[in-house]
């Protein structure tokens, strides 16, 4: 069965080893073959962008899926893995899903739980920086007082 992708304008989808960019018009492809590593331009982080943690395993998980050899990606992995564990223990249920999934072989849906953690990183962030702007708020208003 053909996947069917809609690309944007100037959109970049990796396909394999090749990254393919669309022209100045929308385009319509039919892609045929099995098991063939497919990733949209939106859902592909570089070393640059993948500035936390989370985005460090997601990374990790993306160059298993793009790879022909992805055991060659499992100890970096593997080292995240140890290292968001230690300061982020809710990240368990998260790193459960993507390991059941590496082991399955199916590195697709790892990387779509991996990008579930990316989500649970930013919302203990925004937790974070929202706690500590009341703490500052509560502490100017003790010095007010």
């Amino acid at each position: 069965m053909a996947l069917k992708v809609e690309l944007k304008p100037n959109e970049r989808i990796i396909i394999g080893a090749c990254v393919v960019t669309n022209t100045d018009q929308r385009a319509r492809l039919l892609i045929d073959g099995d098991r063939i590593p497919i990733l949209r331009e939106k859902d592909i982080l570089t070393p640059e962008t993948a500035d936390t943690p989370a985005k460090l395993i997601y990374l990790s998980v993306q160059l298993m899926y793009l790879s022909p050899d992805p055991m060659a990606h499992h100890p970096t992995y593997f080292n995240l893995v140890r290292g968001i564990l230690s300061t982020m223990p809710s990240a368990w249920p998260f790193i459960e899903a993507i390991n059941n999934n590496i082991l399955n072989g199916d590195l697709y849906h790892a990387l779509k739980e991996a990008k579930k953690l990316i989500g649970h990183e930013e919302e203990l962030i925004a937790d974070a920086k929202s706690l500590q702007a009341a703490n500052s708020g509560s502490k100017a208003d003790r010095k007010s007082a």
